[in-house]
């Protein structure tokens, strides 16, 4: 019984397992942010060109 547990303690796959859900979300939400921050500054672009454009 000692021997399980000792092995089960030692086991780095479910480790291995866990750093890569993390990773992943860490990049899923850098995505996020970034695709956030771009349509902000396309949405600020668009509003400028079009009040260029508007005759008077």
């Amino acid at each position: 019984m000692l021997k399980q547990i000792t092995s089960f303690l030692k086991d780095e796959e479910g480790l291995t397992t866990v750093e890569y859900a993390v990773a992943g979300s860490l990049i899923a939400a850098a995505v996020v942010t970034a695709f956030g921050l771009l349509g902000t500054q396309v949405g600020n672009v668009i509003t400028g060109i079009t009040t260029d454009i508007t005759v008077p």
